[in-house]
């Protein structure tokens, strides 16, 4: 069965989504990086690549249906960052953006009675589940520190990415 229209365009704002949210999470890498911060920098260039492979996944899935995947026009991400846990605040305020984002792509799939998308759509959800709290427990650290420091979090950060 093909995609409809409306089942494509929706997927391909996601696609847009998905890659802003890959240069976005590179902006930061590159941010942690210039200031030294090697964990953190891994952890978003992870995420940044995760983000990506996003993107990829539904344009494929759009192409498999018959559909066209279409790259819209990517904004600029945000570049001016101030200290680690700022960041991961803003990161937080994206991945929850971002939920809202996939539950409308669901909302779609849902009008359309595309059960497909709904099958392929749902595993995005879980994961933003699993983001949303990735990103809670690294602000929890920053929150809790009981007695670390902002590089011994960088370090369990850096560590957590690598396994």
């Amino acid at each position: 069965m093909n995609i409809s229209k409306k089942m494509q365009d929706a997927f391909n704002t996601q696609i847009t989504a998905e890659l802003y949210s890959s240069n976005l999470y590179l902006q930061m890498a590159f941010w942690f990086r210039k200031e030294g911060w090697k964990g953190f920098a891994n952890w978003m260039f992870h995420h940044s690549d995760e983000e990506k492979q996003h993107g990829l996944e539904m344009a494929n899935f759009v192409l498999d249906r018959g559909g066209e995947a279409v790259v819209d026009a990517i904004n600029k991400p945000e570049a001016n960052f101030t200290d680690p846990k700022q960041v991961f605040e803003l990161t937080l305020a994206h991945e929850q953006h971002v939920t809202e984002l996939i539950n409308r792509l669901a909302d779609v799939a849902e009008q359309e009675h595309d059960r497909a998308s709904i099958n392929f759509v749902d595993k995005f959800i879980d994961e933003q589940v699993e983001e949303e709290k990735t990103v809670r427990d690294i602000l929890n650290l920053f929150r809790h520190r009981d007695g670390h420091t902002v590089a011994t979090i960088d370090d369990i950060v850096g560590t957590e990415q690598a396994d």
